[in-house]
């Protein structure tokens, strides 16, 4: 018994033996424990990914400015407003004509034209109205709820433009060939959501489910838009 009582006895320290510092030591447990809990589960730190995405139309047609948002299943990543967003009047016209922003983003209306424009939106996501008035508004219109925005001049009606508010990082619009690549996406499941002015009026996109892994994920789309 007094053996076995020595032997689980703490050894006394040899004369000029280093010992280890008892916070680094206690650091060092902490870290092989947290990674052999890991290796014991299985987890693996998650990684991002390049998801590259094609937008064709009815008739096989590129489509360009299509809005594409991968929305996570499960718990979504706060987004950031974005800053210094103008969609502009000129020539009788919204410049761009698609615009995509993050909820909370404030956007400016800049006038370049001669003439006054009128412009408002009656949409659900944000109605609002700025009346006429010529060079920048005193304010700028803040876009706090995800959906689509039909922009319109009360005083030319054939004026239309579009606001497209999402609550996810992973956006983007399609370039003229209907492609975009979506970088840093972390591998899981989604929901690919597609807009294009073409869809019907009041259509919030077309939904796919779409699963990204480590390698990344290839993605087409098609429209029902001629």
């Amino acid at each position: 018994m007094s053996r076995l009582s020595n032997f689980y006895r703490r050894r006394a320290p040899v004369s000029g033996e280093r010992q280890p510092a008892p916070a680094l030591a206690g650091m060092v447990g902490v870290v092989l424990r947290a990674g052999l809990l890991a290796a014991l589960l299985g987890q693996a730190p998650a990684q991002a990914a390049l998801v590259k995405l094609q937008v064709s139309g009815a008739q096989g047609q590129p489509l360009a400015d299509a809005v594409l948002m991968l929305e996570p299943q499960g718990a979504r990543p706060v987004v950031k407003p974005l800053e210094g967003i103008d969609i502009a009047q000129e020539n009788r016209a919204f410049l761009p004509l698609v615009t995509v922003v993050t909820v909370g983003t404030k956007v400016q209306f800049p006038n370049r034209d001669s003439v006054r424009h009128h412009v408002y939106s009656f949409s659900d996501a944000r109605k609002f109205e700025l009346k006429l008035y010529v060079g920048k508004p005193e304010k700028p219109v803040s876009f706090d709820k995800a959906g689509v925005v039909v922009l319109g001049c009360n005083i030319h009606d054939q004026m239309v433009g579009w606001v497209v508010i999402t609550d996810t990082p992973w956006y983007g619009k399609s370039a003229a060939n209907g492609h975009l690549d979506l970088a840093d996406v972390p591998a899981g499941s989604y929901i690919l959501r597609t807009w294009h002015a073409g869809l019907p009026p009041g259509s919030p996109g077309i939904e796919q489910a779409v699963i990204v892994g480590a390698a990344g994920q290839t993605v087409a789309v098609k429209l029902g838009v001629r």
